[in-house]
């Protein structure tokens, strides 16, 4: 069973339509306790790191991940979802679940002359990606040339460079989809994404 989790800060609709068009059982709960049996949970979000660490401390679901990613139950973390996993944010100064390591910076200090390059803060909008350090089961029967949906501002910094499975150019190489053994991170939203997105939570959801 996959689980998505609902702390106040993911982008839940989408996610749900997706799973309901790949005819995907799912159960959705602000609740770890209705997670608990789930072999796979999504991990969404929008907006601020912040207030999600701050929504996930006093739901419990802090915790909750962070044993059952211990445990090798599947975790794809989306968008902010992908940030949070790491070990601290420059966003209000955060400290995240620190499941992998690695912190999270926002865009214009990694490329500071961004706008000069006619660029705009944040990436929004459709980018391709390019693949490396090996296979990652997030890309079966996935064309390298599609185009993802991204919307954010700050970026993914791991420690160890060999999780990033994919990069999308803005500016710089931005590590767009992370893996970890069983964890898993997009910095795009497969939900948005058409097709190619669908055919990656489908991936996921059947590990």
């Amino acid at each position: 069973m996959v689980g998505i989790i609902d702390y106040n800060a993911g982008n839940i609709t989408s996610v749900e339509r997706s799973l309901k068009k790949l005819g995907i059982e799912y159960v959705m709960s602000k609740k770890p306790e209705d997670l608990e049996k789930c072999s796979h949970l999504i991990f969404p979000g929008d907006g601020d790191d912040a207030y999600a660490m701050q929504e996930l401390n006093n739901l419990g679901f802090a915790d909750f991940i962070k044993r059952k990613v211990s445990e090798g139950v599947y975790l794809l973390g989306i968008c902010v979802g992908s940030q949070i996993i790491f070990s601290y944010s420059d966003e209000g100064n955060t400290n995240c679940l620190n499941i992998i390591e690695g912190n999270i910076k926002h865009l214009s200090s990694l490329v500071p002359d961004i706008q000069k390059k006619g660029l705009k803060v944040p990436h929004m909008g459709w980018n391709n990606l390019e693949f490396m350090n090996g296979n990652c089961p997030l890309f079966n029967g996935i064309n390298p040339d599609c185009d993802f949906y991204f919307v954010h501002s700050y970026i993914i910094c791991p420690k160890d460079s060999s999780v990033i499975k994919a990069v999308a150019d803005y500016g710089t190489k931005i590590p767009s989809v992370i893996q970890k053994g069983n964890v898993f991170a997009c910095q795009f939203h497969p939900e948005k994404s058409g097709e190619p997105g669908l055919k990656l939570l489908e991936n996921f959801c059947r590990l």
